[in-house]
């Protein structure tokens, strides 16, 4: 091994779909090249070639002078073992850099600007600093709907992009997801076994869930495995025509996944990077048709029907430019969807909604029931109009519930049941009134404190809904929790603003 070669030592440090190498002070290399903290480098290795960004340390525990350390995300993408010889050194600048500069001026991109900054996103060519400048860019001088259609074409680009009609032959390949922001609405897992039993293919792939209570994804985790290779997957929805799955494991859109990684600390959530990150996903996933679920209300991501019409509009003028047929919703967003936020809790919901249990929450029976029969309709041969009756005929006669547990077990079904975190918490009306608000928001960030959804136990049971009389002292809702910790963190949010507006019955 020669003086400007080190060996890699896997730190075991989780940087999160960013790139960083970790060099000793006294390293030979570091005073050679004149390196510094936060500078870009070039690593290789065996063939490989990674950018990522330095950080220098000063404890040989963590890395010696002769070593060169990678965090988890570098690790992963050089794909060599520790101890293999690397060497290291200044990276060059990316080739999209004057095209970021561009933009954070608010100047408008154009086709080719915008694929030669998502190749390098994807590249994970740019550090979070220089992402987070992008991100910034783009929600404070908002991209035209252009910019949005180039920058979903260069998503789309970038990643894996399955190919269904190849797979399982012609007919649409149908999909249904929601823009987000509303607490529990775990439609999908309702609608998916609905469609699939119709006969039309559904292969749903969702995200965990990073900034809410839970995802599609973390819900279905309860029942089944969600975390499937890529050919499992596709035998899966030839043997059951659905799937309800992580879609980490196919590579699809992966500069959005590294764009979302900075958008959700910052809370940003521009208009053009929902409808470039979702119609990306879409098309990259097989996807043919779309329906899409935009909850509107005072606690919503949209706020008013304005917004809603004109977001709605540009999800329709980008999705026909990358030949998806999208059928666009406007739905009530005003509160949560469902009694349960968790995974747990939502998946007894969605359970007994298909298994036409009295007790199921009736508006997320009818919101999935509504959203399926948009999907139904998607098939040739069904008359507009009759998309609600089949939905209803299929989840009523069970064939929704046969369909579901054909999924479950295809994925793999979990042999132990979850139950709601066993420490418990009411919340209850500090008077007497009808409940004239909810706080969507405020709900949400409660549930995560109780430890949802990587305490697949945790979160909120509502008991009370829009509208409802209730009494001083009567419950709200219940927290679930599995540590005493955590359901101390979510009593005091609670304690402080429960969420819950409550208004004068009238006389």
């Amino acid at each position: 091994m020669n003086a400007s070669t080190l060996a890699i030592r896997r730190v075991g440090i989780d940087t999160w779909r960013e790139n960083v190498v970790f060099l000793h002070r006294d390293c030979p290399v570091v005073r050679a090249e004149g390196f510094q903290a936060l500078a870009k480098v070039q690593v290789r290795a065996n063939g490989y070639t990674i950018v990522a960004v330095l950080n220098v340390v000063d404890d040989a525990g963590i890395v010696e002078p002769r070593e060169l350390g990678l965090s988890e995300d570098a690790f992963a993408r050089l794909k060599v073992a520790p101890g293999h010889p690397a060497t290291v050194e200044h990276a060059e600048p990316p080739a999209s850099l004057p095209a970021l500069h561009r933009k954070i001026n608010g100047e408008r991109l154009d086709r080719e600007d915008m694929k030669s900054l998502v190749r390098d996103i994807a590249a994970a060519r740019y550090s979070k600093i220089e992402l987070a400048a992008f991100v910034v860019a783009t929600h404070q001088y908002e991209l035209d709907r252009d910019e949005v259609w180039h920058l979903t074409e260069a998503m789309i680009a970038v990643g894996q992009r399955i190919d269904w009609q190849h797979e399982v032959g012609s007919g649409p390949v149908v999909d249904k997801h929601c823009i987000g922001g509303i607490p529990g609405n775990r439609t999908s897992m309702i609608v998916v076994p609905i469609v699939a039993a119709h006969g039309m293919l559904c292969p749903k792939t969702s995200s965990r869930a990073i900034t809410s209570p839970a995802g599609t994804a973390d819900t279905m985790a309860v029942l089944a495995e969600v975390e499937l290779p890529l050919e499992r997957l596709k035998q899966i929805a030839r043997d059951t025509h659905a799937c309800l799955a992580w879609g980490g494991t196919a590579d699809l859109s992966p500069a959005d996944d590294i764009l979302i990684s900075v958008e959700r600390p910052l809370g940003i959530d521009s208009p053009g990077q929902m409808v470039a990150s979702i119609l990306s996903k879409k098309v990259a996933a097989g996807s043919t048709h779309l329906v899409l679920d935009i909850p509107m209300g005072p606690s919503a991501k949209v706020r008013s029907m304005e917004s809603a019409q004109r977001l709605k509009r540009l999800f329709e003028y980008v999705a026909a430019r990358v030949g998806l047929q999208l059928d666009a919703v406007i739905t009530d967003g005003s509160q949560p969807i469902g009694r349960g936020i968790g995974p747990v809790l939502e998946a007894r919901d969605v359970m007994q909604v298909l298994r036409n249990d009295p007790a199921a929450p009736q508006d997320l029976r009818q919101k999935a029931l509504r959203l399926a029969a948009r999907m139904i309709e998607f098939d040739p041969d069904v008359r507009g109009g009759d998309g609600e009756r089949i939905a209803r005929d299929i989840l009523e006669s069970g064939r929704a519930m046969e369909r579901m547990n054909a999924i479950v077990d295809a994925q793999g079904r979990r042999q132990t049941a979850v139950l709601p975190g066993p420490l418990v918490h009411d919340v209850v009306a500090t008077q007497s009134g009808v409940v004239s608000g909810i706080d969507n928001l405020r709900l949400a960030r409660i549930a995560r404190l109780t430890g949802a959804p990587q305490v697949e136990g945790a979160g909120v049971d509502l008991m009370a809904r829009l509208g409802s009389p209730v009494s001083q002292g009567q419950t709200l809702y219940r927290l679930h929790a599995c540590f005493e910790a955590d359901l101390d963190f979510a009593r005091r949010m609670a304690e402080q603003d429960s969420g819950f507006a409550l208004s004068p019955a009238a006389a």
